[in-house]
This record gives structure tokens, C-alpha cells and sequence, in this order.
């Protein structure tokens, strides 16, 4: 019997490995003659196997330091040993006659046999061993659930950092990487996800005749689900506008396509607007807090003309109008800029947002947007951020000889959201 505090202190030295390992293809045939070089000996094992799962066939695919003609290549998942390793997760079969299934027919001098069973998201393993005189069941069985547990760890946590990163790879590329250049108009943008991916997005869309979009969406919750969402979002938007769908048609489909989502995520505000050369600005809002417009002292804000989508089947949105004079400066956020706490719990709140707007709105765009964040990342004396932000301030720099309408006008003449 091996002297406790020797065996535990060894055992965790093993698991550690497990755990820092580098993965790849050669993870788990590194790992078995690991296990097989460490303790083999000392726990009386030897012949170790690796059995992957095909088509409902474990089929052996490495063996280590044994003569493998006497082994099974090849055993239903269905086999009565196999079912006693996937109920119990490990499994000794004493008498040797018990793993009798591991073994060619042929062959008639038996070991004992100890198995127990992985997996990862995708796929399935038996690790089997030989056991040889000696062995003691107490230990054996501390040492495969150790290492099965352990081993189980690290392909799920392998698989996990793999899927978050290919989301951080497929946000990054939703995301736009630069403001489109329109003639009259600065424009920034930025998102800051709460966790490695968000629930936020924001995009622009450069249309025809000097017309250029802007969207901005906010996903329930945050991580991985949301990102999920948000990029079937961005992609039908971008397919909607693409085929010149009316921005209402193209919102309804959404709102159907969410709805049918099996996301833990499963509803979206979002403000979508065309621009025009001369500052005329049609938008949809569904459900997200609206944009702010500043010039000089008087502030607008650009409502909700409909529901959040993803709440109901059928939804009806509005489709409003207003327009950007020369010097306007419009602003769209998510409520992770507004929502953030400082040390007392109070939020930053849409008021300090808008004495921000008006004081800073004689700054380029780029300069509007960071100072903004720095002042609301202050505000939370640079905690880590709790729920997803994102900005994009656009401001209109010129007035086009094409625009008649004065600014008054434009406001006092704005219309109620039309259905569409």
C-alpha cells in the first residue's frame, strides 16, 4: 500500500498536469502515458488503451507499452461493460471474467480490467487499463476519479475558450472596424463588452445618394447567449437593407426570427436611422433608450416609435422623422452607460450624459465619444464594467445647400411615428 501523503501529494502533481497540459491531438496519448509512467507501476496497472466513440462503436485508436493482439479493437457502445463504465463513470471489472468483452475470443488468459469514461462536447472516450497483482481497489478507484474528473475539466474548459474565442473573432468582425467617411458629417463609435463577447452591437450602412445608416442594438443579458443573438441581428439587418427592404419590414422579420431563437438571450432593443446628405433623419426605434439630440442648450430625445423585439409574436413600429442642423450633435448609447454605479450605488444616470452632451459638443465626434468614456468609466472609479456599453456620437459639420429646412422648423414640424 502506497504511504498516503507520498500518493496524495503525487496525485496532485499529476492532476496539475492535466491541467497545464497543451492540448491538441496528442493530449490524450501524452495523457495515458502519463498516467501509465507515473503510477502504473506503483498502482499495479499496466496496458493502457484509448477507445473513441464512432457511430456508436468505441474503436481503440492508442495503446501504450502492451501487445495489443490479445485486445478488442472495436466494442459496442452498447455492450454491458461499456454501459457499467457510462453509468458509473469508472468501473473495475473483478473477477477477470467481467471484462471479458475487452478481450479478443481467442485469447484465454484474462487480467482485471479498470475503465473509466470522458468526454467533451463532442466526443466520447474509454481510457482501460490492466490491473496486475497486487493492486488495491481503494486506490485504484481515488486515482481514476481523480483523473477522470480532471481530465473531464480540461476538455470542457478547452472547448469552452475555443467557442469564445471563435465569438470574439466573429464579434470583432460584425463590429466595424472604421466610421464610414461621409462628406458633412463626423462619426464614432465604440462598444466595451462587459465579459470576452457582449450583447451590444452598433453598425453603419452606406446607402445610396449620400444616405448612410446607423444602428444600435442591446441584447438581454450579456456573455456568450447574447453575443449569439446579436450576431443574427446584425447579419439580417445587413441582408434586409441590402435587398431594400423598408427598415419596419426588415425589423418585423427580426422580431420573427428572434422569436423562434432558442438563445438564453430572446429579446432585442435596437434604433436603426437613415441619414441624408442635407440632415433629414428617418429612424425606428424598438424599444432602446433614445439617442440623444444636442444643439447648443435644447436636447432631444428620438423616442421609441415600437416595442423591444423579440417580446411578441406580432409588433407594430413607427417610423419617425427629424432633422440634423449644421453643429447638432446625435448620440446613441446603451444603458450600460447610463446604468453604471459608482461606489455609493447611485447611476451615472441620463442626466449626467446630457450636461456631458452640451459641454463637450463643440469636440470632434472622436474626441465627444472618448471623453465620455472616460468620464462614465470614472464615475465607477474604473471598476470592471457590469453590464455591456457602447456610444456612436455623429455629428453634422456643414450644412449641404441642399438643406431648406431651419432647425425650428424641422422641430416643430416633425411628425408623430407613422405605422409602416
Amino acid at each position: 500500500m502506497l504511504e498516503p501523503k507520498i500518493f496524495y501529494r503525487e496525485l496532485d502533481a499529476l492532476l496539475a498536469k492535466i491541467r497545464i497540459e497543451q492540448a491538441g491531438v496528442n493530449f490524450l496519448p501524452h495523457m495515458l502515458a502519463e498516467l501509465d509512467d507515473s503510477f502504473g507501476q506503483r498502482l499495479h496497472f499496466k496496458d493502457g488503451r484509448i477507445y473513441e466513440l464512432v457511430d456508436r462503436l468505441f474503436i481503440l485508436s492508442h495503446s501504450y507499452k502492451q501487445d495489443a493482439s490479445c485486445f478488442t479493437t472495436e466494442i459496442s457502445f452498447t455492450q454491458e461493460a461499456v454501459q457499467l463504465v457510462y453509468k458509473n463513470r469508472s468501473y473495475i471489472f473483478d473477477p477477470p471474467d467481467a471484462g471479458r468483452a475487452f478481450f479478443k475470443a481467442e485469447c484465454s488468459q484474462l487480467d482485471s480490467q479498470a475503465a473509466f469514461w470522458i468526454h467533451s462536447p463532442e466526443k466520447q472516450w474509454l481510457f482501460v487499463f490492466s490491473l496486475t497483482a497486487g493492486w488495491i481497489r481503494e486506490e485504484v478507484n481515488l486515482f481514476l476519479n481523480s483523473v477522470r474528473t480532471a481530465m473531464n475539466y480540461r476538455l470542457f474548459s478547452d472547448a469552452i475558450g475555443a467557442r469564445f474565442g471563435q465569438a470574439i473573432q466573429i464579434q470583432k468582425s460584425l463590429l466595424p472596424a472604421d466610421a464610414p467617411a461621409i462628406p458633412g458629417y463626423q462619426i464614432a463609435g465604440r462598444s466595451q463588452p462587459a465579459e470576452l463577447v457582449g450583447g451590444d452591437f452598433f453598425d453603419y450602412y452606406e446607402l445610396e445618394g449620400g444616405t448612410f445608416g446607423v444602428a444600435i442594438g442591446d441584447a438581454s443579458g450579456h456573455g456568450l447567449p447574447a453575443a449569439l443573438l446579436i450576431r443574427d441581428v446584425v447579419i439580417g439587418l445587413r441582408m434586409g437593407l441590402a435587398m431594400e427592404f423598408r427598415t419596419p419590414h426588415t425589423l418585423r422579420r427580426l422580431n420573427s426570427v428572434i422569436q423562434r431563437s432558442t438563445y438564453a438571450s430572446n429579446y432585442v432593443s435596437l434604433f436603426i436611422a437613415e441619414i441624408e446628405q442635407d440632415g433629414h433623419l428617418f429612424y425606428v426605434n424598438a424599444g432602446h433608450p433614445g439617442p440623444l439630440l444636442v444643439q447648443g442648450q435644447e436636447i432631444r430625445e428620438l423616442a421609441a416609435t415600437g416595442i423591444t423585439l423579440g417580446f411578441l409574436k406580432d409588433i407594430q413600429l413607427g417610423r419617425n422623422y427629424v432633422h440634423l442642423p449644421a453643429g447638432a450633435v446625435l448620440t446613441l448609447y446603451s444603458d450600460g452607460i447610463i446604468e453604471r454605479l459608482n461606489e455609493k450605488g447611485e447611476m451615472f444616470g441620463i442626466e449626467r450624459l446630457k450636461a456631458s452632451l452640451v459641454r463637450h459638443q463643440h469636440l470632434e465626434s472622436q474626441a465627444i465619444l472618448e471623453l465620455i468614456f472616460e468620464t462614465v468609466i470614472e464615475f465607477g472609479h474604473g471598476a470592471p464594467w457590469e453590464d455591456d456599453a457602447t456610444l456612436v456620437v455623429i455629428k453634422k459639420t456643414a450644412q449641404s445647400t441642399h438643406e431648406k429646412t431651419s432647425p425650428d422648423q424641422a422641430s416643430a414640424n416633425s411628425p408623430a411615428p407613422s405605422p409602416a
